[in-house]
């Protein structure tokens, strides 16, 4: 007797459900690159025609590091406005801690260690001299906070989360492996890194994040990493899906800025 073989049935491929949608990583005060990594989606969203309006997910850490969080968060305030995409802007950990900082002037020294001295300069602010003053960290707060534009502040206040496409969850760092997407706290998907990063997954969707940089942009199976360290390697990555289709859209500068 012949034996019976099973043919194998492939694995269905992730889709966004037909949506056209971008996603980009961590921009850190890189204007030079944002501008125009932008004018390249929308230049392709408008080549692409989709029945349904494409949507741009940023996928957080706008400023800090960089020479320009100010102009970074009016170009994305201006996509807001922009009615051929549909843009949500999530929120990352150095958003998180900006917001803090405004609230907490003697966190002002801990964000400094993470880069947000250039966040502040781009705002017409100079920290503090001195780490440990209660009282410059308290008037470099008060000047923050006078300095930054009503529609700035808001901007940082409404920040999402997560978003959701089809099979794909759109998230700053990542999830914590064996919660549901649903579940998920605010610190693992603004922080999380290891834990995420080393899990095979599945974790119920594909995970589409930023905030560990790498050199190149890491397409898994149950993770797509987009975070190429623009601030320092000058190469800003967005991921382009559409239905099943996976690709990358990049900006690259001439020469890194020096952090």
């Amino acid at each position: 007797m012949f034996g019976l073989f099973r043919k194998k049935i492939p694995e269905a491929r992730p889709s966004t459900g037909g949506r056209l949608v971008y996603a980009v990583g961590d921009v850190h005060g890189r204007l030079d690159l944002l501008g125009p990594l932008l004018r390249d989606i929308a230049e392709d969203a408008l080549a692409s025609q989709p029945a349904e309006r494409p949507l741009l997910v940023m996928l957080g850490d706008y400023v800090d590091r960089g020479p320009d969080s100010k102009g970074v968060v009016d170009l994305l305030l201006e996509m807001k406005g922009y009615g051929r995409l549909e843009t949500r802007t999530l929120k990352g950990n150095h958003e998180e801690a900006l917001l803090r900082f405004l609230h907490d002037p003697m966190f002002g020294a801990t964000w400094l260690d993470n880069g947000g001295g250039p966040a502040l300069a781009s705002y017409g602010v100079q920290p503090p001299a001195s780490r440990t003053d209660p009282e410059a960290w308290a008037e470099a707060s008060a000047a923050f906070n006078a300095a930054l534009p009503p529609a700035h502040r808001e901007f940082f206040e409404r920040l999402e989360l997560m978003t959701t496409v089809g099979d794909y969850a759109f998230v700053h760092a990542g999830v914590r492996p064996g919660v549901a997407i649903e579940d998920q706290a605010e610190r693992d998907l603004l922080w999380i890194r290891q834990e995420f990063l080393q899990a095979p997954g599945p974790f119920g969707k594909v995970v589409v994040h930023g905030h560990t940089p790498a050199e190149e942009a890491q397409m898994l199976k149950h993770r797509l990493g987009v975070d190429t360290g623009a601030y320092a390697t000058g190469v800003l990555t967005a991921v382009r899906l559409e239905g099943e289709d996976q690709r990358l859209i990049q900006q690259r500068a001439r020469r890194p800025h020096a952090a």
